[in-house]
């Protein structure tokens, strides 16, 4: 099968995960640098790598990759890539650009260059003048980073947190590619308790429950290189068939989502139904400080209020307070909370096992890891009679 070269960009921060992610998919020739993870597979790693990756933002296709410091020489070298080996004949083919450190810094320039280029190499092998760009979509991006040049198409579409369960409500909250990177760094399994008691829209909750059962992210969405002829239509077909093989549907799983906020639960219900996870996710309202329970060695993952507003901090420190109170009676749970707050663990009363760096949004966040106790072994010696 044809062998391609892939870009699953990533978060800054969360590159190490995506590369966990892509190599647990059995992909081993690995790349990892700021922001993106490059690898090389099989053509059937396109649909694979879209529906499983959960942490991932888009999967990219490396067309060619050369250094590009004027603009003939971004006109040659892009002409010069086997652009028809993609686009097809009526394909729609925008482009659109970005330059970091480079010497050719208008994206507007480079982007009009490309596809000038792109057109020009398409004319030489489909033999016409004119293309008119009703077919499938091909969206080129052209990455120029210290002079060196990307060139790649998005074998996406929509980002990859779009899974279709979730409403879009008022501000944005944690994308659901964050979400599932907090519970996959946490490294929770599916026979502990899972709680999350600022659970808003229900994202992490529902991620949570994706991941316990091992159902694939995108398996309730479309991509846009679902309607590319380059890509066997056997391939879709095999991809969704292995994302119905390997899910388990009969974990069973113990999920707590609350919120003191009734209105915004019913929002997390609706999405947790259209994720199809509606009856693996205890949804209650409740504060923070009446949380209670006598399970063991569960694991307690969320996003507090950040109180970026001014004259919010006063509160929302507090409120980190009260938090580290009442979290200190679940004795045997692990802690993981994100936060902009760098004075967090002075509020919240106590010292992180783990602080990681990462970024929600343009926003830098830590994610402050507080590990419990392991839970005892079971006992290999059979009781005394």
């Amino acid at each position: 099968m044809q062998k391609v070269e892939l870009i699953a960009t990533a978060t800054f921060g969360l590159e190490s995960v995506v590369a966990e992610e892509v190599k647990a998919l059995g992909y081993t020739d690995v790349q990892v640098e700021n922001g993106k993870v490059t690898f090389t597979a099989d053509i059937s790693a396109i649909p694979r790598t879209n529906l499983w990756l959960r942490t991932a933002d888009r999967v990219r296709l490396k067309i060619g990759e050369f250094q590009a410091s004027t603009f003939d020489e971004l006109f040659e070298k892009t002409k010069a890539l086997p652009w028809a080996d993609w686009i097809t004949e009526d394909a729609a083919f925008p482009v659109e650009g970005k330059s970091v450190k480079s010497t050719l810094f208008s994206v507007p320039d480079c982007q009009a260059i490309v596809k000038k280029a792109v057109v020009e190499s398409l004319k030489q092998t489909y033999k016409r003048d004119w293309f008119e760009e009703q077919g499938p979509l091909y969206k080129i991006e052209v990455a120029l980073l210290k002079d060196v040049a990307t060139l790649t198409i998005d074998t996406s579409g929509p980002g990859l947190h779009k899974r279709g369960y979730r409403e879009l409500i008022g501000t944005a909250p944690l994308k659901e590619t964050m979400a599932a990177a907090l519970i996959l760094l946490s490294r929770w399994k599916p026979d502990r308790v899972f709680m999350d008691p600022f659970c808003g829209s229900g994202t992490i909750p529902i991620e949570a429950a994706l991941i316990g059962q091992n159902i694939a992210p995108g398996m309730n969405r479309e991509f846009v290189s679902e309607s590319w002829p380059t890509i066997p239509k056997a391939a879709w077909r095999e991809a969704r068939a292995e994302t119905h093989d390997l899910a388990r549907y009969d974990q069973k799983l113990e999920i707590i989502g609350t919120d003191i906020d009734e209105e915004i639960l019913k929002i997390a219900r609706r999405n947790a139904s259209e994720a199809g996870v509606d009856e693996l996710i205890h949804f209650q309202r409740m504060d923070v400080r009446d949380i209670r329970t006598k399970k063991k060695y569960g694991y307690l993952i969320c996003n507090p209020p950040y109180g970026e507003r001014l004259g919010e901090w006063k509160q929302v420190s507090r409120m980190y307070g009260e938090m580290g109170k009442t979290f200190a009676a679940l004795d045997t749970w692990s802690f993981y909370v994100i936060t902009s707050d760098e004075l967090f663990e002075e509020h919240f009363g106590r010292k992180a096992s783990k602080k990681r760096k990462l970024y929600n949004g343009n926003m830098k966040v830590d994610y402050y890891q507080f590990f419990g106790p392991k839970p005892p072994r079971p006992s290999l010696v059979p009781p005394a009679e």
